[in-house]
C-alpha cells in the first residue's frame, strides 16, 4: 500500500490522473454549481486553470480565520496523488461537502486551509477548490479494494470544496490513522478557478507533528491497532524524507476536544 517514491518538483503543473483505477467504483454525476461556475469564469480564467505554481506559508489559526504566518511563502513541494485518488468524484456532486467523515469514527479533526497568491504578496485567493482525501483510523482510503477491506463504492475521508472570498475552505473530518510504509499525512488538490473537470493546478500532501499523531494512536479508539514499526520518522518517509517545513500542519487542541490543523497554500496565480 506504499506510495511510490518520486522525487519533489518545486515547480510545476500537475495534471490530474483522468483514468480511475480498475478496483474504484464510483458514480459520476456532475455538479450543477460546478457548470455555472465555469460559465461565469471562463471568459477570465478557465484557459489559465492549472498554469500556476503552489507555494507554502506557515498557517496558524486564529478565530474564524486563517493567518498567513510570518508573511514568508516559500513553494510547496509537489507530490504524488498515491494510489488512492478516486479520480472520478471530482464529477459526483456527493462529494460536494465540508463534513467528509460520514460515519467513520476518530478523534475530530477540522482541516483548515488558506489560499494566497505569491505574486502579490501573499493576498487571498477566492477562486479555487481543493479536493481532500485521507484514510481512515485503519488505514483504509473508500473507493477501492485493499487487502484488509474492499471498500468499492463507499465515499468516506473525501470532500471537494470552493475557498471564500478571504481564499479560505474548512473540512471537517477525523485524524487518519496509518499504513504501511508512510507517516499520517492527508492528501490534497487545488483547482484554479473552481474548474475541477480540467488540470489540478497543485497536488501535495500535509504531515502532522510526531507528538499530536503519537497523542491520537495513544487513545482509546487508536489504541486497537499495532504501531507503525514500518516507518518511525518523517526521514524515514518515501514521500517527506527531504523534508516537510511547508507541509507540516499547524495544529491546536487536545485527543479529547479534537484538533484543528491549519496550512496555508500560496500559487503564483497566472
Amino acid at each position: 500500500m506504499n506510495n511510490t517514491p518520486q522525487n519533489k518538483i518545486i515547480q510545476q503543473t500537475t495534471v490530474f490522473c483522468n483514468a480511475p483505477s480498475p478496483a474504484a467504483v464510483a458514480t459520476p454525476l456532475a455538479s450543477p454549481a460546478q457548470f455555472s461556475r465555469r460559465r461565469a469564469l471562463s471568459a477570465f480564467g478557465a484557459s489559465l486553470a492549472g498554469l500556476g505554481t503552489i507555494s507554502g506559508c506557515g498557517g496558524a489559526s486564529s478565530g474564524s480565520s486563517i493567518a498567513t504566518g510570518d508573511g514568508s511563502c516559500v513553494l510547496i513541494p509537489s507530490e504524488t496523488e498515491g494510489p488512492y485518488p478516486l479520480s472520478v468524484v471530482l464529477s459526483n456532486s456527493t462529494y460536494v461537502r465540508g463534513k467528509i467523515n460520514e460515519e467513520k469514527t476518530g478523534v475530530p479533526l477540522t482541516l483548515k486551509f488558506k489560499l494566497v497568491d505569491i505574486n502579490h504578496d501573499c493576498e487571498p485567493f477566492p477562486y479555487a477548490s481543493f479536493y481532500v482525501w485521507h484514510c481512515d483510523k485503519d488505514g483504509l482510503y473508500s473507493g477501492y479494494a485493499q487487502s484488509a477491506s474492499d471498500t468499492r463504492g463507499a465515499t468516506f475521508c473525501r470532500g471537494i470544496q470552493d475557498v471564500n472570498v478571504k481564499g479560505e475552505v474548512t473540512f471537517h473530518t477525523i485524524y487518519p490513522g496509518w499504513y504501511a510504509g508512510r507517516m499520517t499525512h492527508i492528501h490534497f488538490q487545488v483547482f484554479l478557478y473552481n474548474d475541477t473537470a480540467s488540470v489540478a493546478t497543485a497536488t501535495s500532501q500535509l504531515a502532522f507533528p510526531a507528538e499530536t499523531t503519537d497523542a491520537v494512536y495513544n487513545s482509546s479508539l487508536y489504541r486497537n491497532r499495532e504501531p507503525n514499526n514500518s516507518v518511525s520518522s518523517i526521514a524515514q518517509d518515501s514521500i517527506f524524507a527531504d523534508g516537510t517545513d511547508s507541509q507540516m500542519v499547524n495544529v491546536s487542541g487536545s485527543v479529547e476536544d479534537g484538533f484543528t490543523a491549519t496550512l496555508t497554500v500560496g500559487i503564483a496565480a497566472p
